[in-house]
């Protein structure tokens, strides 16, 4: 994709609207880049490195493909009722991403089977940089829909009908999906937005959810970034205590 194309698709806000990409977007990008470094500075010699980096590739894979699925079961059909045509050239990307997905498992499988170091050290460079090549698609990918695809949503909905959309999506998502998903989406968003979305799932999960959520979640927040969301969300600020009354 020629970041050139994308300049015209840009939307133009005049008012806080609601995106339904953002934040999905901002933990999809966390994930991606973390797991890009850990294969970069993979040990192979390193059995139980080994097994846990690429135990995270394989849920980052697997939560890709299913970021696709609910796009194209939700929100492209969304957009095509009122404008289409208009998510004909996201989801052929789609497509192209399901494709480089598996070509993707497969190299590591060929990684896990290595028989020796010096092998597993070369299947590891391949494996990063073709990695790398699918992170700066989804970055690429990502930007036209946060821009050509919001500018249509917003243009043909109500910010009432979009939430309604995200709430039919949210419900369609297994729990332990959820979880993964709320660790790299919190620690990944900014204070405010952090402290919102937490809010908003404060006032619809029982008490011992939430507090077994904020504990997955914590200890990927800095001290300063906890303490924010402590105060806001009104949960204890010591260090290691997540407690929800």
């Amino acid at each position: 994709m020629n970041t050139a194309t994308l300049a015209p698709a840009t939307a133009t806000r005049t008012s806080a609207r609601l995106d339904l990409y953002a934040p999905i977007h901002k933990a999809l990008r966390s994930f991606m880049m973390d797991t890009l470094a850990r294969i970069g500075r993979l040990d192979v010699d390193d059995s139980a490195e080994m097994q846990a980096t690429l135990g995270q590739f394989d849920a980052l894979l697997q939560l890709c493909e299913s970021h696709l699925r609910h796009e194209n079961e939700f929100v492209h059909p969304a957009i095509e009722a009122r404008e289409g045509g208009r998510s004909r050239r996201i989801a052929g990307e789609h497509r192209e991403h399901l494709a480089h997905i598996g070509a993707l498992r497969d190299e590591a499988a060929g990684l896990r089977q290595a028989p020796d170091e010096a092998r597993r050290t070369l299947l590891a460079q391949r494996l990063y940089r073709h990695l790398a090549l699918f992170v700066a698609d989804n970055f690429q990918h990502m930007h036209l829909e946060e821009t050509a695809h919001n500018a249509s949503l917003w243009a043909h909905y109500s910010d009432g009908e979009l939430s309604a959309l995200h709430d039919r999506l949210l419900a369609s998502i297994a729990p332990a999906e959820m979880m993964l998903v709320a660790r790299w989406m919190i620690p990944a968003l900014n204070p405010a937005e952090r402290a919102g979305l937490v809010k908003g799932l404060q006032a619809g999960m029982p008490p011992e959810a939430l507090a077994g959520l904020l504990a997955q979640v914590r200890p990927h927040l800095d001290e300063r970034g906890w303490d924010k969301l402590a105060r806001a969300i009104g949960v204890p600020q010591q260090p290691g205590l997540v407690h929800v009354a």
